[in-house]
């Protein structure tokens, strides 16, 4: 397997990237989106692991040039930061599969591959009632397009209140 990592924090592309070798794969790595391009017309990989946030960019605007550079490169869009609304347009916009963090390298490969994730099953990930919380505030601010007036009177919550929950970072499952 020929993986492009796109990953900004340096330790974690570092670790991701010794364990994937140690695999037998083969990795290159881009910190950036205009690093990404270059290295994705350089190699020409077969899988790409793609970062949600890379530094002040974000991973969803790389997708479409990648898909279009490499229509037949399997993206696995993975983020620490997940909900319902970008793994909606993750995948509309090309990625092939959605993972957040943490995600064990047997659940990275079994998605790169393309294989069923029922892995989060099996590593026993459930989520609490504040996490699915959380997913649904996220599914409903993205079917209003980011309106927090609407999606708070959708939700049947006040304004502010809403404010505040997307203020916090998303909750761990």
């Amino acid at each position: 397997m020929n993986i492009l990592l796109i990953e900004d924090d340096s330790v974690f592309a570092q670790t991701l990237m010794r364990r994937l070798i140690s695999g037998g794969c083969t990795v290159s790595h881009a910190a950036n989106s205009s690093e990404a391009l270059l290295q994705a017309r350089a190699v020409r990989p077969t899988h790409i692991i793609l970062d949600m946030n890379l530094d002040s960019e974000s991973g969803l605007a790389l997708l479409a040039p990648l898909r279009a550079l490499l229509p037949a490169t399997r993206i696995v869009l993975l983020t620490g930061f997940a909900s319902i609304a970008t793994a909606v347009q993750a995948i509309k916009l090309g990625a092939d599969d959605y993972l957040c963090k943490p995600a064990s390298l047997a659940m990275i490969l079994a998605t790169l591959n393309g294989q069923a994730s029922d892995d989060s099953v099996s590593e026993g990930i459930v989520m609490s009632p504040d996490r699915v919380e959380w997913e649904h505030i996220q599914a409903v601010l993205g079917r209003n397009d980011g309106n927090i007036s609407k999606t708070a009177r959708q939700l049947n919550m006040h304004r502010r209140t809403l404010q505040r929950k997307l203020q916090k970072k998303p909750v761990s499952s």
